[in-house]
């Protein structure tokens, strides 16, 4: 170790609310934890460090600008839009992200949604809990429609890790793939974005949030869906038109959604979809298994383990 290294997470909760140990992270420097981190309380917590870590605290040019002994920012997540990049690397300030740490788990709780929507199993033993099933003249009941996916149609929109692990898990019910990627990919066919809306059972979102894909499911799109289709979102909140889902899901026009993201988290009381006609909204945790979150902190403790021995892995600016 070159020094003493000050480090300080900000806001390390969702990452470690206490089924993880920081043991690993502890022993590469002096290290300040913090749960959570207001806003006006950044730069005060950060004065001094050598490397600060953050998940969804903001670092920007103009925080960065107060801290001078600042070397080092890790984001204990993938996306890294919370750090004002060219500000630090300005600076001389490599950032670091966890690239690849939830795959499995995310395509698992697509499944889930995916599955909660053709069975509704949560509302059937809800159903026999509150003891229908016991006053039931019959020896089964059921109240929605059930859903066979072998033989429906899954569109993905956006073919990295995760939409090739989405898919995997659909041929694995016997669905048929179809994508839509900005690159190609062998083994899978291709079809347009319209196309795609237009011929799935189940669309789902793994593109990155870009200009481009930001609104790109509104209402021109939604149409274009079967009335029986389902849309599921684990990617991006804004790549959804809230307000068109809403409307859409309210009017019947498609058989539901499933969403685990939303433009703005917490949702404020006035968004529409959580209180939508068949909408099933989960509170982004599709990431949060332990497993995940371990390898996502160990991957933490690499990165700045990698800098402290002067060869910085997984920087992004």
């Amino acid at each position: 170790m070159v020094w003493l290294m000050k480090i300080v997470v900000l806001d390390g909760h969702v990452l470690n609310p206490g089924d993880l140990d920081w043991s690993a992270l502890q022993a590469l420097g002096s290290c300040e934890i913090h749960d959570r981190t207001p806003a006006d309380q950044i730069v005060a917590r950060a004065t001094g460090a050598d490397v600060v870590l953050t998940n969804k605290c903001p670092l920007s040019a103009e925080t960065i600008a107060q801290l001078p002994g600042l070397k080092f920012i890790g984001v204990l997540a993938t996306g890294y839009n919370v750090v004002d990049v060219a500000a630090a690397k300005t600076r001389g300030i490599a950032v670091s992200n966890v690239p690849i740490y939830g795959t499995k788990s995310v395509a698992q709780h697509v499944f889930a949604l995916i599955l909660e929507h053709t069975q509704h199993v949560g509302a059937h033993a809800a159903a026999v809990q509150a003891g229908r099933w016991s006053r039931n003249p019959d020896w089964c009941f059921w109240d929605s429609p059930l859903v066979e996916l072998d033989g429906r149609v899954l569109g993905i929109v956006g073919y990295g890790r995760i939409g090739q692990a989405v898919s995997d898990l659909g041929r694995a019910f016997g669905m048929q793939v179809i994508v839509h990627s900005r690159s190609a990919k062998p083994g899978v066919e291709q079809v347009g974005l319209d196309e795609l809306f237009q011929r799935s059972d189940v669309v789902s979102l793994h593109c990155p949030l870009t200009p481009e894909t930001e609104g790109l499911v509104n209402a021109a799109r939604l149409g274009l869906m079967k009335r029986t289709a389902l849309l599921v979102n684990t990617g991006r909140g804004p790549l959804v038109v809230e307000a068109d889902l809403a409307a859409t899901l309210n009017a019947g026009l498609i058989g539901g959604a499933a969403l685990d993201v939303l433009s703005t988290e917490p949702p404020k009381p006035d968004n529409p979809l959580p209180t939508a006609k068949n909408c099933l909204v989960t509170p982004h945790l599709a990431w949060a298994t332990h497993a995940a979150r371990s390898r996502l902190l160990n991957t933490v403790v690499a990165n700045v383990r990698a800098f402290i021995d002067g060869s910085p892995q997984n920087v992004v600016n």
